[in-house]
């Protein structure tokens, strides 16, 4: 094995290993290529291709960029759960070369540049965000390239490239509001470091502020039109997640996000970030981590929205570690997290028979994976009683069973499907028709619903959302559908 110790030259970046990085890449995708199509589309992705089809600035519960994606994936390849997957194998592979850059940057060498793309490349959280579309999958990856850029402007000390940064940040933000935490909590770092504080007074980086908020704009305006729906999604986390248990998981979800194994590398690295005075102009980078793990657990936040620092910490860490340690030892080290990647693998990417996984202990660890079981199942139940009953429309509780019909393509043209949840309650109430209503997603017949007939649950072969629900049958609202619409919406996570 190469050398882990190379020219450690602090003034300047060593060259990209290109080949060995783009293979570490190359490999990773094809492995989540290979595994695209297998169960299904996951509920949240069902969503974003229903709200692609319905392109507009915003969305209850986020800004357009996914559900944009979403949209161009279906019209590609239309009803196709591979076709779908393809987009986030493609950017977890963007993800893992930034790393490798990022390594780069503080001061590594080919071969720490080789690990750290290796070593988040297996991470778990690497390979369920490459196996699903989410807002999470490609809010890491801008996270990501913030983090990156952020240091290549604060190491060649110019301020110029917070231009870059902002155009970044600014697209970003119009895929998840997250990212405009990262910005905060790099400001404070950069002025909480002495070596680094005089870029605040730069009018490079308050150009950057601006046109990080103009690309921002237009989904600002489409909340504040809409009375901001996303406080209020923010609010019914922080009520669910903001409890002792919350947070011991929020804990607990850190350690073993990546591996444990990797854990020792990060927190090595966030060592390293803030004590390594050669260095002092990537501390920002570990004080935005630490302030933004203190922000999360008062407010009760999700561990994985801090994904997209992990690989920064990663590489700080592999570079710290491989100035004393010999190249043997280091290789061992990425053997052995490797290796407690893919005992966990089966929990990342479905690598079992459907059957056999929902059946497994791997389902408890991969709720993700459950919510891609069975909608082939659950749609073809759907439209059988449809048919059976000359429904009009089917109302749905959940985006997820509202997209999933709406992807699967199996009900006839005049069959309408609505839901009150979330994006879809904006794009309803749906018209008056004398017809029969097939409802899914609800314990009990909703109140505003008459004459319903329960029907038994669809046996999806999974403990999922679409299989934890009767079906009704049901003559229609108890009143106009504009009358009764304010009661069908509602917004939740």
């Amino acid at each position: 094995m190469m050398r882990m110790q190379e020219e450690m030259d602090v003034d300047g970046p060593k060259p990209i290993a290109w080949r060995p990085v783009l293979a570490v890449v190359g490999g990773l995708v094809v492995v989540l290529l290979a595994f695209a199509g297998r169960y299904g589309a996951h509920r949240d992705e069902l969503y974003f291709v229903a709200a692609g089809h319905r392109l507009a600035w915003g969305y209850p519960d986020q800004p357009a960029l996914t559900p944009l994606l979403a949209r161009l994936a279906d019209e590609v390849a239309p009803g196709s759960v591979w076709g779908l997957h393809v987009i986030p194998a493609l950017v977890v592979g963007a993800l893992v070369l930034v790393a490798a850059l990022t390594a780069r940057e503080l001061g590594g060498g080919r071969a720490e540049q080789v690990v750290t793309a290796v070593l988040v490349a297996t991470g778990i959280v690497t390979l369920v965000l490459g196996h699903m579309l989410s807002t999470t999958t490609t809010d890491t990856l801008f996270w990501v390239l913030v983090v990156w850029l952020t240091l290549r402007t604060l190491r060649r000390d110019d301020p110029r490239g917070w231009l870059v940064v902002a155009v970044v940040a600014g697209i970003g933000l119009e895929n998840k509001h997250l990212v405009a935490f990262l910005l905060v909590a790099l400001a404070a770092g950069v002025l909480a470091t002495r070596e680094t504080r005089h870029h605040a007074r730069s009018p490079w980086a308050w150009a950057g502020a601006g046109i990080a908020l103009a690309l921002w704009l237009p989904n600002l305006v489409w909340q504040a039109q809409h009375r901001w729906p996303q406080l209020e999604l923010a609010a019914d986390i922080r009520d669910e997640y903001l409890t002792l248990g919350g947070r011991l998981e929020f804990v607990g979800l850190s350690l073993v996000l990546l591996n444990p194994v990797v854990t020792v590398v990060w927190v090595v690295g966030l060592v390293r970030l803030l004590r390594d005075r050669t260095r002092r102009w990537a501390q920002p980078v570990g004080w935005a981590y630490i302030g933004l793990v203190v922000v999360l657990l008062v407010t009760g936040g999700k561990a994985y929205y801090l994904a997209g620092l992990y690989p920064a910490l990663v590489a700080a860490g592999v570079c710290a570690l491989a100035a004393t340690r010999p190249a043997r030892r280091m290789a061992r080290l990425v053997a052995v997290a490797v290796a407690a990647s893919l005992v966990a693998l089966p929990g990342a990417l479905p690598v079992l028979p459907a059957g056999t996984f929902a059946d497994s202990p791997w389902a408890a660890v991969g709720e993700d994976q459950v919510e891609m079981i069975g909608w082939d199942v659950f749609t073809a139940r759907v439209a059988q009683v449809v048919d059976e009953h000359d429904a009009g429309l089917v109302l749905t509780g959940s985006y997820g069973d509202a997209g999933a019909l709406e992807h699967a393509r199996v009900l006839p043209p005049d069959v309408r499907v609505a839901s009150g949840h979330n994006g879809f309650g904006d794009w309803g109430p749906p018209p008056d028709d004398e017809r029969a209503v097939v409802v899914t997603g609800f314990r009990q017949a909703p109140t505003w619903m008459r004459g319903c007939v329960r029907l038994d649950p669809v046996d999806t072969g999974a403990d999922n959302e679409a299989s934890q629900s009767p079906l009704f049958v049901c003559d229609g609202p108890t009143s106009t559908w504009a009358d009764v619409w304010p009661q069908v919406v509602h917004l939740s996570a």
